[in-house]
């Protein structure tokens, strides 16, 4: 059995689960709702403030899913809770961020500011000019836009400059050296 499938997902009193007969799941809470169908083929079941999701046997599609399901919801309802925060770092010379009303303005070398407009359900925030924060509820959409910022300027293996992850460390190459005589 998986392990991570077989935990029960524990549901906080704030919080609002509707499961519907083609396992179509709807998560609502504090912060918003969030909505995901799941594989029919599984079981969802309710008990007391806990949702258990059982699967019918052991083949290797139903172990698969098992703890991706309970994942995902978990997800879910930590999201409309406490929400996501991915955190990201500018370096360089120069190099800096803006706010223009919810828009991102990043100043990264180019020619030109890039211009960032955040997608539905999610938000930036900025913590001084070269620390960018990707807010939001749903875990897969935070990450997914923390990278698309991120693919604007990738930090580069020389000198360290561009955006990167808070706490990602860049391996560095040695530059070019003077030709010995």
């Amino acid at each position: 059995m998986s392990r991570i499938g077989r935990r029960p997902i524990t549901i906080p009193a704030n919080v609002e689960v509707q499961v519907d007969a083609g396992n179509a799941v709807r998560v609502k809470g504090p912060r918003g709702e969030l909505a995901a169908s799941f594989s029919r083929e599984l079981q969802l079941t309710r008990e007391n403030g806990t949702l258990l999701i059982e699967r019918p046997d052991n083949e290797r599609e139903h172990r698969s899913l098992h703890g991706l399901t309970r994942t995902l919801i978990n997800n879910m309802v930590v999201g409309v809770t406490d929400g996501y925060r991915k955190d990201l770092e500018i370096q360089g010379v120069g190099y800096r961020a803006a706010m223009d009303g919810n828009v991102l303005v990043l100043t990264l070398g180019y020619s030109h500011p890039v211009r960032m407009h955040p997608p539905a359900g999610i938000s930036y925030a900025l913590d001084g000019a070269t620390r960018v924060a990707v807010l939001g509820i749903d875990k897969q959409l935070v990450g997914a836009e923390a990278a698309r910022i991120r693919r604007v300027r990738p930090p580069e293996p020389y000198k360290g400059k561009g955006i990167r992850y808070a706490g990602e460390r860049v391996r560095r190459k040695a530059g070019k050296t003077g030709k010995a005589k």
